[in-house]
């Protein structure tokens, strides 16, 4: 069983561990055995062929570098995606405030009252936000963020703008890298390799968001969703820091390292970890 439930007492009596037992009881066995049935994590392989070249370039511009020299001090490096289908949820209730003791109370039930995409843009060393909403992402939508960024210095007269982004249908390939080019002469579009949406930090931005403002909103449409995002936008802008990124191209070295000796010996016996002091 993934979640927890009366159904781990029931198996419990029927299987024959127990003639009868509370909740209580089974709660603190597994307290005990240090189990969280109802904890997950999620995990993928890397399936890129160039894995290891796309996310190293992405360290790098992390650590201002690109291609092994160092940046110049008109070189930008931002990252940038999309939050599709965010949904104004109007609660059937009014939500209430918090209050002494008492946290927000939240509506369960809502209307849905139709959905936006939230495109942003993060300058990873300057800590500087971009974003717009849209009623639907793609091509035409993605550059018009672009040229939001573009449109202001230092950007504008920049020596390079390396533009992260991940292998969405509105920035894939080569095709999207010419394209920005011709009309932006000095961006650079890095993609990440496939499946690695955790090598944008966007999306840490992206979560923040989502954390503190949309898991219990209560929009009463579309415009009230867009102003709310906005307006967290430029809340955030003012104490706004660079993310303190500790994850190197010596650490995704090591990462390869471990995951190639699991495909190597795929059907080696997991052994547990000594806890012993």
């Amino acid at each position: 069983m993934s979640r927890w439930s009366a159904e781990l007492r029931h198996e419990a009596v029927a299987s024959g561990i127990v003639a009868q037992i509370s909740g209580t009881t089974l709660w603190r066995w597994l307290s005990q055995d240090a189990l969280r049935p109802w904890h997950h994590r999620t995990w993928i392989f890397p399936r890129d062929p160039q894995f290891a070249r796309k996310a190293g370039g992405v360290l790098e511009l992390y650590q201002r570098r690109w291609k092994g020299a160092a940046l110049g001090s008109r070189d930008y490096v931002l990252c940038t995606d999309e939050k599709t289908s965010i949904q104004a949820r109007r609660r059937k209730h009014r939500s209430l405030p918090p209050a002494p003791r008492r946290p927000i109370y939240v509506e369960h039930k809502y209307v849905r009252a139709g959905a936006l995409a939230y495109l942003a843009a993060w300058d990873v060393h300057r800590a500087k936000l971009f974003g717009r909403c849209e009623r639907k992402n793609g091509i035409a939508a993605f550059e018009r963020l672009v040229a939001q960024v573009m449109g202001q210095e230092p950007y504008r007269s920049a020596a390079r703008v390396f533009l992260i982004a991940d292998n969405g249908s509105s920035h894939r390939g080569r095709r999207a890298a010419a394209r920005l080019r011709a009309k932006w002469p000095n961006i650079v579009l890095v993609h990440t390799p496939i499946h690695a949406s955790w090598l944008n930090q966007i999306e840490v931005y992206f979560s923040i968001v989502q954390r503190k403002l949309l898991t219990s909103s209560d929009f009463a449409d579309l415009s009230a969703l867009k102003r709310g995002l906005i307006a967290f936008q430029r809340r955030y802008q003012q104490s706004a820091k660079p993310f303190k990124w500790t994850f190197t191209r010596r650490d995704l070295h090591v990462l390869l390292v471990k995951l190639r000796s699991h495909n190597a010996a795929p059907h080696r016996k997991i052994r547990p970890r000594n806890t012993s002091p």
